[in-house]
């Protein structure tokens, strides 16, 4: 196939897990991380045969720095996989995702950039869970773009604009993100548009750091950002890098399975950086 495409692969390792000398090592690992289930080193061996579980072990031994996956598996698998054996930094209680969304022709966030969180991962989160995402999300962008996090918490409600429990929801998020991370620009609940269109946030808002110039949107939940993210990466045109995933201890993103050349490469050059600067 590569040399089909005329590809140059000669400094690439390519592994095949089912002959890689490392699988005896791989699934003593395994067995003494699943000790309290009972893990047998066939069955360890038979799990480590899978691309996913094979390459979350090579990270979880220091063997690779980081992990991209997902452009052939489901979100759940590579998640399961990632926790399982990679594991969540301390404090973290669930890992989250985001991506990274380039609009050509938008002015807004960071020179056309902004953060979507999450897209990927928690499909109902509670409030207590979209603080967390919120917190985890802004922790991301500092690390990994040298941002200053600018926080909108999104809904269908500006400032008590209506009143429903959804929109309680994300109140009650923002409420603990500002006691959990005291330091952190964020603001909610906020539309979009009030959210990123300085125009919009001034009549809408009476007084906000983040409102009309966010650089990281929260949704409310998977349905919301899911669908956003898809809509400006076809019909905004958008570059969409991701889903990156956060909480695990080293560094992991999953690819949607329509991911492109570029998209794939996107996250490859993410995770590198994640993994140089000692990030998860």
């Amino acid at each position: 196939k590569a040399s089909d495409l005329n590809l140059e692969i000669e400094n690439i390792e390519i592994i095949n897990p089912l002959h890689s000398s490392k699988l005896e090592k791989y699934a003593s690992l395994y067995c003494k991380i699943r000790k309290s289930k009972g893990v047998t080193e066939k069955l360890a061996k038979r799990i480590l045969q899978k691309n996913l579980y094979f390459g979350a072990m090579m990270v979880r031994a220091g063997d690779a720095d980081g992990m991209v996956a997902g452009a052939a598996n489901l979100t759940a698998s590579v998640i399961r996989a990632g926790r399982l054996i990679i594991g969540l930094q301390k404090g973290v209680s669930i890992p989250s995702s985001f991506f990274i969304m380039d609009v050509p022709g938008f002015v807004g966030g960071e020179k056309g950039v902004l953060i979507f969180a999450d897209a990927a991962v928690n499909p109902d989160p509670t409030p207590s869970q979209l603080a967390e995402i919120a917190i985890s999300s802004a922790k991301s962008a500092e690390t990994l773009l040298g941002w200053e996090p600018r926080v909108a918490m999104l809904s269908f409600s500006t400032k008590g604009s209506a009143h429903h429990p959804l929109v309680d929801k994300v109140v009650e998020a923002t409420e603990i993100a500002k006691k959990r991370a005291p330091h952190l620009l964020i603001d909610g609940e906020l539309q979009a548009d009030a959210a990123i269109v300085p125009e919009v946030a001034r009549r809408k808002v009476k007084e906000s750091d983040v409102a009309g110039r966010a650089n990281i949107l929260i949704f409310p939940d998977l349905n919301a950002a899911n669908i956003a993210y898809k809509l400006v990466q076809y019909m905004g045109k958008a570059r969409a890098y991701g889903p990156i995933l956060q909480g695990f201890s080293k560094p992991i993103s999953d690819l949607s399975r329509g991911a492109s050349v570029e998209d794939i490469v996107g996250a490859i050059a993410i995770v590198c950086v994640e993994a140089q600067r000692g990030m998860s």
